[in-house]
C-alpha cells in the first residue's frame, strides 16, 4: 500500500491510502506501484489517477508540478485546473 498526498497552492487535495498512482511525466505517464523505486520528476498537464481501496480510481487534472516517491510515500506538489464551479467559489 502507498500513501499518496497531492498538495496544490489552494489546498491538500488528496492524503491516503492508495494501491497505484498514474502521473503525467514529462517524458511520458508513468505509474507508481508498491515498493518503488525513490524517485524524484517534475510533471506536465494531464491526468492524475489514483485507485483507492475499495472506493475504486479517481482522476485530477493538473497543469504541472512535481512529485516525489520514498519509500512507499507519493508526494504530489501540483498546480491544478480551475473548473468554473471553483471559480464562482472564488470569486464569493
Amino acid at each position: 500500500m502507498l500513501r499518496l498526498r497531492i498538495v496544490s497552492p489552494e489546498k491538500v487535495e488528496f492524503d491516503g491510502e492508495v494501491e497505484s498512482v498514474l502521473v503525467p511525466g514529462t517524458l511520458g505517464s508513468f505509474e507508481i506501484l508498491n515498493d518503488h523505486a525513490p524517485i524524484i520528476s517534475s510533471l506536465e498537464k494531464g491526468l492524475v489517477e489514483y485507485a483507492i481501496p475499495r472506493e475504486g480510481k479517481r482522476q485530477l487534472v493538473i497543469l504541472g508540478g512535481f512529485v516525489e516517491v520514498q519509500k512507499n510515500v507519493v508526494s504530489l506538489c501540483v498546480e491544478k485546473e480551475i473548473t468554473e464551479d471553483e471559480e464562482e467559489k472564488n470569486e464569493d
